[in-house]
């Protein structure tokens, strides 16, 4: 272990700082570490994102290209797309010129990487001696991640430590560990996420949004199709053509916005759907909506169960990986078959009988979390301390 009053020198990796789960996760983490403790670069294959303000000042933020992340094919933007493609691929194929350019040769105790996508950009590093670990929050075993056979999720293992964000994946790991030794690398890690700043910034006033008389869904996350919003609309138009009144709420940003966007307009639903886009604050809409609802395909660990939770929210939800254990096997929220007639049925059932859902918001008022914000950075501080 390192002398305590050295600090550690710590590469971080992801790929940007958008507005998704992992990346706003990997910042509360940051926002919570001792400077004191630990000097850390933070390298993005693009500067882009909303999360980008957050990162405390004293986190040396480098980068592979900056600029905004292109999700159209236009033709003026194809020649900047290409560009970054062809850096991006040239570094990390010659990881030497990364590290001896952009990192200018600087030694480091620990090479993060904070998401899978990062894992073979950490493990081609030209640092034998720095210990090496990945934070996996992705179910790679769905078949959405369909180029993650059992051979590809071996090469997890050339890690020291594997971050997993729920017990489903956690045991999807140990199955195809080989030894003791690689089952000891996999280690359980609850997000850290801080309860205390989700309840003060629900009190914030909702300005772009008029809550009415009709109860309404409010569904927050980046938009593309894993997240399942289109499943959203279809459902919410199916619901009203059988005469049951409501409002849907899309909170989020993300490459596919303008497709669902469209999709809402199709099918006629303008006047009851909302698309509100991105924003740093969603709860304020979280505390005002009747409930909330995930409709998606499939997640890791949905982080955002746990914001609905802290705020007491009935939640419908897919049984999606990490939602048996985010809503204790079904005792703190609806779920509900991962289909379209699934989110239907949950959704149909809030309408007809909203009592039944209250039940949840009881359990909720009594429910302790079995986690939170300290622990869990003390955990991963813990781990880095020790290799």
């Amino acid at each position: 272990m390192k002398n305590l009053t050295e600090k550690k020198k710590i590469l971080i990796r992801i790929g940007s700082l958008r507005h998704g789960g992992a990346e706003k996760v990997l910042v509360t983490f940051l926002k919570n570490l001792p400077q004191d403790r630990y000097e850390i670069d933070l390298l993005l294959n693009l500067y882009s994102g909303k999360y980008l303000a957050e990162v405390p000042n004293w986190i040396n933020i480098l980068y592979l290209n900056k600029g905004e992340m292109i999700t159209t094919n236009r033709i003026q933007d194809i020649p900047v797309k290409a560009f970054r493609v062809i850096y991006q691929s040239l570094m990390k194929r010659f990881p030497r010129i990364l590290y001896s350019k952009i990192l200018k040769g600087k030694q480091y105790d620990i090479e993060f990487a904070a998401i899978h996508g990062m894992r073979d950009e950490i493990l081609s590093s030209p640092l034998k001696s720095s210990k090496k670990i990945i934070w996996i929050h992705n179910d790679l075993k769905k078949t959405e991640f369909k180029n993650y056979n059992d051979e590809e999720l071996r090469k997890f293992f050339g890690f020291d430590k594997i971050m997993v964000i729920s017990d489903k994946i956690h045991h999807d790991f140990e199955n195809i560990a080989v030894n003791q030794s690689e089952k000891k690398k996999i280690v359980r890690i609850y997000n850290p996420l801080d309860t205390d700043e989700i309840i003060s910034k629900s009190k914030a006033q909702v300005t772009n949004y008029e809550f009415g008389s009709l109860k309404t869904f409010v569904s927050v996350g980046t938009v593309f199709p894993q997240k399942g919003f289109d499943r959203l609309l279809k459902v919410h138009q199916k619901l009203l053509n059988e005469g049951l009144q409501h409002h849907l709420l899309i909170i989020g940003d993300g490459y596919d916005f303008e497709n669902i966007k469209k999709l809402k307009t199709d099918l006629g639903l303008d006047r009851t759907a909302t698309m509100l886009g991105f924003t740093d604050n969603p709860y304020p809409y979280f505390k005002k909506a009747d409930f909330y609802i995930l409709g998606s395909r499939y997640e890791g660990f949905p982080t955002v169960l746990f914001e609905a939770i802290v705020l007491k929210k009935p939640i419908i939800a897919t049984d999606v990986s990490g939602v048996k254990e985010m809503l204790a096997d079904g005792k703190l929220g609806l779920m509900v078959e991962n289909s379209e007639e699934g989110i239907y049925a949950g959704m149909k059932k809030a309408l007809i009988h909203p009592e039944s859902l209250y039940g949840y918001t009881q359990a909720l008022e009594t429910y302790t979390m079995p986690f939170n914000l300290e622990n869990s950075v003390q955990k991963i501080t813990h781990i880095i301390d020790e290799l």
